[in-house]
């Protein structure tokens, strides 16, 4: 996990850190996946992925790699302030 602190906030490094050490715990069977799932607060259904994403990158492939990227459904700031004048001018009055 060195280095890691180059690309991620140290929150998200943190987590990793929990994430790994549970998992560590669980691979040694001193808790099962399900106990596992429960202290990470994540179903059995995401925990088994996350172990299948585990075996098939390593620690790295736990990390949330949405971190740094703008949402998927995000607007355009136009259609944004237009929605919005149309709120102020148009729908308001007719409610009044």
């Amino acid at each position: 996990m060195a280095g890691m602190e180059l690309f991620y906030p140290l929150s998200a490094v943190e987590r990793a850190m929990k994430v790994q050490e549970v998992f560590l715990q669980a691979m040694a069977k001193k808790i099962t996946w399900w106990q596992a799932a429960e202290i990470l607060g994540i179903s059995a259904r995401h925990m088994r992925r996350w172990r299948e994403r585990y075996q098939q990158f390593g620690f790295g492939g736990l990390l949330d790699r949405r971190r740094g990227r703008p949402s998927p459904k995000r607007m355009a700031v136009a259609t944004v302030e237009e929605m919005l004048r149309l709120y102020r001018e148009v729908y308001l009055k007719s409610t009044r």
